[in-house]
């Protein structure tokens, strides 16, 4: 209980404390204080011409040795006995060191397996481990979550999405004549070629969270004339358009494509770059010999431009040139305005009445016409380099010296191949199984990489065997 100016609990005054009332008692002990007078206290040493003051009795306190007050300077209990106590502890001297050693990290501790170097390495693991625990949970939690991320169907929402990947904004159309086609019946390996394809482009989808169109054409009975058959793209895009109408791009392939390198999006490959990635000027690759730009007097300066309007915005077709020309077994449309204008052009019947027997690639006929004679269609065009999504296997385009601009290359790593022209002296089926094969080699994962080092390495000492015994 403080003593902190607390009033007396006598009646006479003064304190009941020994220590503050020793010198001033009358034989009464610790039961009253003395009733002297003034002068009586001024001539003992009192407190003078005042009252007994608490701080002149707790000095005068303090000088009694009977009762001493309460200090921290090394005067209690453990003070006084600590090296007694401490004597009185066990002591350990490990690997038979001494005490008085200048290496200290090992005095006086405990080791398991009587201080063993097993013994030292299972502490120092032990303590790694606690000191880690937590880092270990969050390493683990991250681990678990990326699992999940891509087992589960969290990865499509996540790349579907228009804020996040995007991938809502793009379609895949595939044409599949899967009932066999219109001018004839398929065989094994034309069945073959489609299965393959059409798993490629599923996969490829799904990876990246695009829609995916698989158009069946034998029920398109309108397309049954032979002067029409090759043009259904045209009105399958059209079509597409009205039952994707949140989508922005429509990329069109061919059923005779492969995706080679299934981890490239469409985002990195072209279109975070549209304008690195493609060239609005027909004369920097011009196998047609079109006159560009136009030179009439009463045209706009857009159409007089050899780039338009250098603005990314307005390409709303995007499509390679190989050797000969356009080619579309792989092309891009952009939904607008100008798009619904063009395909309507594009599938006019003037145009497949009356040059069908003239134009013998039909609808890429049609639109490299309409490219050189109008120019509100230039104006909107855009060219992609034709390996960048549209390789040739070795043999299309025969023996070109520019064959390194059209031609796959399994160094580069192109995107797509398309066996453009396989039916006529080539091998489909073959070119496709290559060309899934190789895929398949160079996208393997790690695990499956030395899984085949593995097969490799017991291969070739089964093969050394053999020819040793034929030795």
């Amino acid at each position: 209980m403080s003593l902190s100016r607390s009033p007396s609990p006598l009646a006479g005054g003064g304190w009941a404390s020994p220590g503050l009332t020793n010198e001033f008692n009358s034989g009464i002990g610790r039961s009253a204080s003395p009733r002297r007078t003034y002068g009586e206290l001024h001539s003992n040493g009192g407190a003078g011409s005042s009252s007994v003051t608490w701080a002149s009795a707790k000095a005068r306190s303090d000088e009694i040795n009977g009762y001493p007050s309460f200090s921290t300077k090394n005067s209690g209990f453990f003070a006084r006995h600590a090296r007694a106590v401490s004597n009185s502890l066990p002591k350990f001297n490990v690997g038979g060191r001494r005490y008085s050693d200048k290496e200290k990290l090992g005095r006086g501790r405990w080791y398991p397996d009587g201080g063993s170097r097993f013994g030292r390495i299972k502490t120092f693991l032990g303590s790694i481990t606690r000191r880690m625990r937590l880092r270990m949970l969050i390493i683990l939690g991250l681990v678990l979550a990326t699992i999940l991320f891509y087992v589960t169907p969290m990865h499509r929402v996540y790349r579907r999405a228009s804020f996040l990947g995007g991938g809502s904004k793009y379609v895949i159309v595939l044409a599949a004549n899967m009932g066999g086609g219109v001018m004839e019946w398929k065989g094994p390996r034309e069945w073959a070629i489609e299965r393959d394809s059409v798993k490629n482009k599923k996969k490829y989808a799904k990876k990246w969270g695009y829609d995916l169109e698989i158009v069946d054409m034998s029920t398109k009975k309108r397309y049954a004339h032979e002067w029409r058959e090759s043009w259904e793209k045209v009105d399958t895009m059209r079509n597409c358009m009205r039952k994707y109408p949140d989508a922005e791009w429509f990329w069109w392939l061919d059923l005779n494509t492969f995706i080679m390198e299934p981890s490239y999006s469409l985002q990195s490959q072209i279109f975070n770059s549209l304008d690195s990635n493609s060239y609005r000027d027909i004369n920097e690759w011009n196998p047609l010999n079109v006159t560009h730009p136009f030179t009439a007097e009463y045209l706009d300066p857009i159409s007089l431009s050899t780039t338009g309007d250098s603005k990314q915005t307005s390409i709303d077709l995007l499509i390679p040139q190989d050797c000969a020309g356009f080619n579309l077994g792989s092309f891009f449309l952009r939904r607008s305005a100008w798009t619904d204008r063009l395909l309507d052009i594009w599938w006019d019947p003037v145009l497949y009445e009356q040059k069908h027997m003239e134009w013998e690639h039909k609808e890429q006929d049609a639109l490299e016409h309409l490219y050189g004679a109008h120019p509100w269609i230039r104006s909107h065009t855009a060219f992609v380099p034709q390996r960048r999504i549209n390789s040739f296997p070795t043999g299309a385009c025969g023996d070109a010296a520019e064959g390194s601009k059209f031609h796959y290359s399994e160094k580069d790593r192109d995107f797509v191949v398309n066996m453009a022209g396989c039916e006529w002296g080539r091998d489909c089926w073959g070119e496709m199984y290559n060309f899934r094969e190789l895929s398949n080699k160079l996208n393997r994962s790690r695990w499956e990489k030395f899984k085949d080092s593995i097969s490799d390495r017991f291969k070739k000492m089964k093969e050394g065997k053999q020819e040793q015994k034929q030795e």
